[in-house]
């Protein structure tokens, strides 16, 4: 069972990719919604291929672009998905590159499967935290998705052992007062403090694969920006504290709404 649900979001992340990779392509429009936050075809366009795979298995769906289900009616979930369809549109609008597909499984607030599809580069991650392991793929027409999470695509990161360095994953878009404040109070620790840039998701990813060692995000952010991110985190051995309770972050809240949080 868990496997076909596996496959289910494989398949819905890199379907999804694709029709964002057709839009991309082309000269697409932009809106700008209640929040300020730009949208595109491309993000309703991913999010009903999405819904389409994800519909079948039963599971209830929260995602950026559904319409939003009150508390009181999904409170009683075991179970939920949550999705981010274009997770990092202003990258998309960039032409930069680094925008991703969100997709996670959720079982009482803990998310415990995580798909990060990059539709330009064609990498796929995959984070399966009942297995304790996390993998990231190349897509091509002939990938055996299921048969691709092998030890040779098993991420292993490289955890950096150097007490003089440490490497800290920043925003391209969201570098603020507070993450600049953080990034001072390690020059007091570590003689050399590298910023690696990146957008969108990518930054789990980066930590992760042991490119990064801590990833500060001070900034709001919701849950569907994070929760793949954390299962692929989490099943490398990696926690997403939230700084509002110095715990693990939980999912399907009353608020969807991060707090701070901090990856390490």
């Amino acid at each position: 069972m868990f496997e076909n649900i596996i496959g289910t979001g494989t398949v819905a992340s890199v379907s999804a990719g694709k029709k964002i990779l057709e839009i991309y392509e082309k000269d697409f429009s932009i809106e700008i919604k209640s929040d300020e936050s730009p949208l595109t075809q491309a993000d309703l366009a991913s999010n009903k291929i999405i819904n389409s795979y994800l519909e079948k298995t039963g599971i209830p769906i929260i995602s950026e672009e559904n319409k939003q289900l009150d508390y009181e009616e999904r409170k009683g979930w075991s179970k939920c998905w949550i999705v981010d369809p274009l997770d990092g549109t202003k990258e998309f609008i960039k032409r930069n590159g680094e925008f991703t597909v969100n997709i996670a499984l959720i079982e009482d607030g803990v998310p415990v499967l995580g798909f990060i599809y990059v539709p330009v580069t064609k990498e796929l991650y995959i984070g399966n935290v009942k297995a304790k392991k996390s993998w990231k793929i190349t897509v091509d027409g002939d990938t055996d998705y299921l048969g691709s999470l092998n030890d040779e695509n098993e991420i292993k990161p490289f955890f950096n052992q150097s007490k003089n360095k440490i490497r800290v994953v920043g925003s391209r878009s969201h570098m603020n007062d507070d993450t600049l404040k953080y990034i001072e109070e390690l020059k007091k620790k570590y003689d050399n403090v590298e910023i690696v840039s990146k957008g969108s998701s990518l930054k789990f990813c980066l930590v992760a694969e042991g490119e990064a060692d801590v990833y500060p995000r001070f900034a709001p952010t919701m849950e569907w920006d994070t929760a793949a991110g954390q299962a692929i985190c989490k099943a490398v051995g990696l926690d997403v504290i939230d700084k509002g309770t110095g715990k693990p972050m939980v999912y399907n809240r009353q608020n969807l709404l991060n707090n701070h949080f901090l990856v390490k």
